[in-house]
């Protein structure tokens, strides 16, 4: 990684005349590029490192047509020369998510998702002008294949793991059925194909898009529906339906012809089942493949969307194998399944979570339960051995990068959460009160420490529990330095 904040640094020279004052890695998310925020007087910037060059070469051949068009994107402002390394300009870390989280379903929100639709609008119609489809990462156009694509990659990577019975053949021909007649669709313009909130930033009001380059070309109403049903936003059904109607009319002042707003309706809905579902074929790979605790927790939020869709909304086409197996797959028991049981103030729980030095010896437990887990961390290769590393904590992000891309701790990790969740979720149903969780490596400065972190910020999300982290020997901790490179 110091090699590639090295390039960065060369490269942002070579372009901005003046050397960055401090890189900083940015947290990743679920896709192999990883994101660095350069700060450079009172300007930052964002540099994006991808191995994947035509990936790269897709987003900043898309980025320099869509900006020459007037639309809401970042502006590149230079690449290395392998293109693996493109710097562009920081829109600022708000998302259109965080904006909901933050303020909640209210006016100010409401007109966000507007401008946002708006700006959607613009994006397929005029973006679509002059775009050459041979620059797509993978298929030039969201067609019957890759809508096939996405129901089996929903039932390889979620239904099938359930073990419902169904008869395969005719789901197939349900899948075959629906794919056919959701490709006949008059308008089909520039496809976002990952239109959520999470990907659309918000910059003093004013809405921007960012990780587009998996777009196509494909229906208007696929991207609509990404954003609309996004089971993390939790729309209301009056929120969805005027911000659809909004957008239809956004739509209707840049087409020659207005939609038929019967026939659009009828496949958006379509569309709508599609994008859940692949949402939850994402969550399954994610989740129960690769054990992410994240994804395992969406998964309810996701299967009470599709609840709720098939309950209240129409496809215009007849698929009776698959609409058997979605209702079987929405039922009480399976939703119960993937729902965690949370605190409550009536059935608390509180969890103590310890890092601690083997050289000090194991936390002692005060509480009445008198014990609890101890994992020993000495078996994941120790950051402290590096001086690069030696004066700093797991809290800071160098070493929380080292752990995570160099060593097997989320293998470790993901383990151990195995373990404790069972104990966790079966004091919850007991009226427990008390459970202490400690890890424990050399020094207690590194490996523990993160560990400590990383596992608090678990339960919390998973169980909404009380949850604190007590790092017992941070006094005899080497001297920190800057989480800042």
């Amino acid at each position: 990684m110091e090699l590639v904040v090295a390039n960065i640094s060369s490269l942002f020279l070579s372009f901005n005349k003046t050397d960055a004052n401090r890189i900083e890695k940015l947290p990743q998310s679920g896709s192999d590029r990883i994101y660095f925020r350069i700060y450079s007087g009172n300007q930052t910037y964002i540099a994006t490192y991808n191995l994947n060059v035509k990936e790269n070469n897709t987003f900043l051949l898309f980025s320099d047509h869509f900006k020459a068009a007037g639309l809401p994107v970042p502006k590149v402002f230079c690449v290395n020369e392998d293109r693996t390394i493109y710097i562009q300009e920081d829109l600022g870390t708000d998302s259109l998510l965080n904006k909901l989280e933050a303020h909640g379903h209210n006016a100010y929100v409401y007109d966000l998702f507007k401008k946002s639709l708006k700006a959607l609008a613009r994006i397929q119609i005029l973006g679509d002008k002059g775009l050459n489809y041979d620059w797509c990462l993978t298929a030039k156009e969201f067609g019957k294949q890759a809508i096939m694509s996405d129901l089996l990659y929903f039932k390889y990577y979620f239904l099938d793991t359930l073990q419902l019975p169904y008869d395969k053949q005719q789901l197939l021909d349900d899948f075959e059925a629906l794919s056919s007649y959701l490709t006949f669709t008059e308008h089909k313009h520039f496809m976002f194909r990952d239109f959520q909130s999470r990907n659309i930033i918000v910059n003093n009001d004013e809405v921007y898009f960012i990780d587009f380059q998996g777009g196509m070309k494909g229906a208007l109403q696929y991207d609509v529906a990404s954003l609309l049903w996004q089971a993390k936003a939790e729309l209301s059904e009056e929120w969805k339906n005027n911000l659809l109607q909004y957008y239809l009319d956004e739509v209707d002042g840049l087409l020659e012809k207005k939609v038929d707003r019967t026939t659009f309706i009828s496949q958006y809905n379509g569309y709508v089942l599609i994008r859940l579902l692949q949402v939850l074929g994402a969550y399954g790979f994610r989740g129960l493949f690769e054990r992410k605790a994240h994804f395992l927790t969406s998964i309810p939020l996701a299967l009470n969307s599709v609840k709720f869709f098939i309950e209240h909304q129409r496809v215009g086409i007849i698929t009776p194998e698959f609409d058997r197996i979605l209702k079987l797959m929405v039922g009480k028991e399976i939703i119960q399944r993937f729902t965690p049981i949370q605190a409550t103030p009536e059935m608390p729980l509180f969890i103590h979570v310890n890092s601690f030095s083997y050289k000090k010896g194991i936390p002692v437990d005060e509480t009445e339960n008198g014990g609890g887990f101890v994992f020993d961390m000495r078996g994941i290769l120790n950051p402290g051995r590096f001086e690069a590393y030696k004066h700093l904590s797991g809290k800071d992000k160098l070493v929380q990068d080292f752990l995570e891309q160099r060593t097997r701790m989320n293998q470790f990790l993901n383990s151990v959460w195995d373990l404790i969740d069972i104990t966790v979720e079966d004091y919850l149903q007991r009226g427990f009160s008390n459970l202490q969780i400690n890890f424990g490596c050399t020094g207690g400065q590194h490996r523990s420490v993160f560990a400590a972190e990383q596992t608090a910020r678990h339960l919390r999300n998973k169980y909404q529990t009380k949850v604190v982290v007590d790092h017992t020997n941070e006094k005899n901790w080497l001297k920190l330095s800057s989480q800042s490179l």
